[in-house]
């Protein structure tokens, strides 16, 4: 089977989905390795509400198997109040059989956000995010400077991860600087998961 890196998120407005997208293109400029993209489904404060097995449009719900069998992860979720969403976290708190089996250890992770305010909460967005793949054992990756879109983006963009200033009607595109720290992570994950596995 084809190694894959698997991008997991959740979007409510569709730029997390766009940044998925693109860190899944950046994955897959790398040879020998694919980009799995996945969702997950919204959560609900009536018990009785459920999600259809397939969403409508975009992409696949996640199971555990795709994180069990991926070769690296990117998680993004937009902000919320400086957290990651509800339904990424209900997500992952399903996750303690693969924590009790190790599946994770040692494979290589990246975050990933989008919020509507430029300083609405990006960086403890991502750092939300990071504290469980922490105690599945996961090797987090970030954006180094060398990647030159870090130093001179005017929007998103962290050396924690990719971000997004979506602004506050949460039309505003994903920039070129942003893009480019998308694919950059895509990249490094990629890259990194295919000489984990030669070890």
């Amino acid at each position: 089977m084809t190694p894959y890196v698997l991008v997991l998120y959740y979007s409510r407005y569709g730029a997390t989905a766009q940044m998925a997208q693109l860190i899944g293109r950046g994955v897959e400029e790398i040879g020998g390795i694919e980009a799995k993209i996945r969702t997950v489904p919204a959560v609900s404060t009536v018990c009785e509400a459920s999600q259809d097995d397939i969403p409508s449009s975009g992409a696949l719900y996640a199971d555990y198997d795709d994180l069990k069998n991926c070769s690296g992860l990117a998680l993004g979720s937009p902000t919320r109040y400086g957290n990651m969403a509800a339904a990424l976290k209900y997500y992952l708190d399903g996750t303690n059989d693969l924590w009790m089996a190790g599946d994770l250890i040692d494979k290589p992770a990246g975050v990933f956000t989008s919020t509507s305010s430029l300083h609405g909460g990006q960086e403890t967005t991502l750092t939300s995010m990071m504290l469980p793949l922490f105690h599945h054992g996961m090797m987090l990756l970030g954006i180094p400077y060398s990647e030159s879109a870090l130093i001179h983006t005017r929007e998103g963009g962290t050396p924690y991860g990719p971000s997004h200033w979506a602004n506050t009607d949460n039309k505003q595109p994903v920039s070129e600087h942003e893009a480019q720290l998308c694919k950059a992570l895509g990249n490094r994950l990629a890259k990194t998961a295919l000489k984990l596995q030669v070890n």
